[in-house]
């Protein structure tokens, strides 16, 4: 078996491997966002009904997110190289069929698979990232691969456009075959080989409790805002989640080798990153969700005129990341500061969209900016944290726990943020006023995750010095 190389020199490739990597990611973060811009054709060309649209968004994110935790834990113990390049093979695979899909079912089924595809790519990306840096440089490593979901994030629907432009709704999923293929054959050949060098056997009962428990509340939470929080829907598939995922906790903290070690919770770092991360997310998640009905329906721009309009978030992120500018930062102030003021940063720039100049875009872009300068510090600065506390042989493990809360914070960010919005004009709010409500209490959530992560990782600092 090959090994990584020593951490404290790196690997000598590390920064080309970095890149490849980070093409992978890239892939996985657009199709997140891509499919939204090409709803109007696939209603018109496959007939579909408004059940099978969510279903074609939904697919994707079910099965992602339930599986990133047995992604994590299957890459540690079979090698992370061998799960990275599976990964770009189904992704690939399904991206050629979800292009070529003739029904409704045929792309939804394709979805499904790239979704397999997502988890893997989502968690070996990171898990890679951190055994081929040293400690020293894993700050700036973690800060690039942050910025390139930022760049996803903003590229996606420009990217749609642009392809829906001049070509078929099938074109938008054609064009990750060509990058798959090129991130596949750099991975086979730069990236090395790594796992778990104790061979742990599979948690079979944990995959499967973990995968069915993240799905059914990924499920409910998504289904809130359309069918309602006292469905039976919702009502049904939030008790299967906490049933499921309560059964999965109780089989980790007693079986000999687990997916997840319960143990982890202990460690007031690893406590501190989780619970500021899943509050981060909500707040931003949730916001940005409300960003872009604010964009179109206040300010009035098009579709794709709102897309470049939220541009200068990510440029943000990436610049002050891929200058290595936040990594500086942050080693210089630490992870608690850098915690706390990065999310002092998106707070305000939440406040300054719902609060200043309310007609205009100068409030929007000054809040675009201190959310993204936020995002390069606080971001990388979390992510770090949660894997610098999980062991370096359960580094899939930890990347597959950032992945998650991502996922479930960003969903219940939404769906909570979006019901705000709805309560609001339902009181006889106007639409503005209620998107400025929303993006208050993302404010809050924010400020409050921040200050939680911050003094939680604080505290574990003292105590182990």
């Amino acid at each position: 078996m090959s090994t990584p190389a020593p951490a404290r020199e790196g690997h000598p490739q590390r920064w080309l491997i970095l890149g490849v990597i980070c093409l992978a990611q890239l892939t996985v973060v657009l199709d997140n966002t891509v499919l939204n811009v090409a709803i109007p054709s696939l209603t018109r060309e496959l007939h579909a009904k408004t059940s099978d649209i969510q279903w074609m968004i939904n697919a994707y994110s079910l099965v992602q997110s339930g599986l990133l935790l047995s992604a994590g834990s299957a890459a540690d113990r079979y090698g992370r190289k061998k799960m990275l390049s599976a990964g770009l093979a189904l992704f690939g695979v399904g991206s050629l069929v979800a292009g070529l899909a003739g029904s409704t079912g045929q792309l939804i089924a394709a979805r499904a698979g790239m979704g397999i595809g997502g988890a893997l790519l989502m968690t070996t990306t990171l898990a890679v990232a951190m055994q081929i840096f040293s400690p020293e440089e894993q700050p700036k490593a973690i800060g690039i691969w942050s910025a390139v979901n930022a760049l996803g994030f903003a590229g996606g629907p420009l990217i749609g456009g642009f392809v829906l432009d001049h070509f078929w709704w099938g074109a938008i999923f054609l064009i990750n075959l060509p990058v798959a293929v090129l991130a596949l054959v750099a991975v086979v050949v730069l990236v090395p080989e790594s796992k778990n060098p104790r061979g742990d056997r599979p948690d079979l009962p944990g995959a499967v409790l973990s995968t069915i428990g993240m799905a059914s509340l990924v499920f409910a939470i998504i289904s809130g805002p359309g069918h309602g929080w006292t469905s039976g829907r919702v009502l049904g598939t939030g008790a299967v989640a906490v049933l499921v995922l309560g059964a999965f906790a109780w089989w980790e903290s007693r079986v000999d080798v687990p997916m997840l070690d319960m143990h982890f919770f202990r460690d007031r770092r690893f406590t501190g990153a989780v619970a500021g991360a899943v509050l981060i997310v909500f707040g931003m998640g949730g916001a940005l969700f409300l960003l872009t009905q604010h964009l179109q329906f206040v300010l009035g721009y098009e579709p794709l005129e709102a897309g470049l309009r939220t541009a200068p978030l990510a440029l943000t992120v990436v610049v002050l990341n891929f200058s290595g500018l936040s990594a500086k930062w942050s080693t210089r102030l630490g992870t608690p500061v850098s915690i706390a003021l990065g999310m002092v940063c998106m707070a305000g720039g939440l406040v300054s969209i719902a609060e200043v100049d309310k007609g205009g875009y100068a409030g929007t872009l000054l809040g675009l900016l201190l959310i993204g300068a936020g995002c390069a510090v606080a971001n990388p600065a979390m992510a770090h944290a949660i894997m610098s506390a999980i062991p370096p042989e359960k580094a899939g493990v930890g990347a597959g726990i950032n992945g998650t809360l991502a996922e479930f914070g960003n969903g219940l960010g939404v769906a909570v943020l979006g019901a705000v919005l709805s309560s609001s004009v339902a009181s006889g709010e106007s639409l503005s006023a209620g998107l400025g409500t929303g993006q208050l209490v993302g404010a809050v959530a924010v400020l409050l995750g921040g200050f939680v992560a911050a003094g939680l990782l604080r505290r574990a600092e003292r105590v182990s010095v």
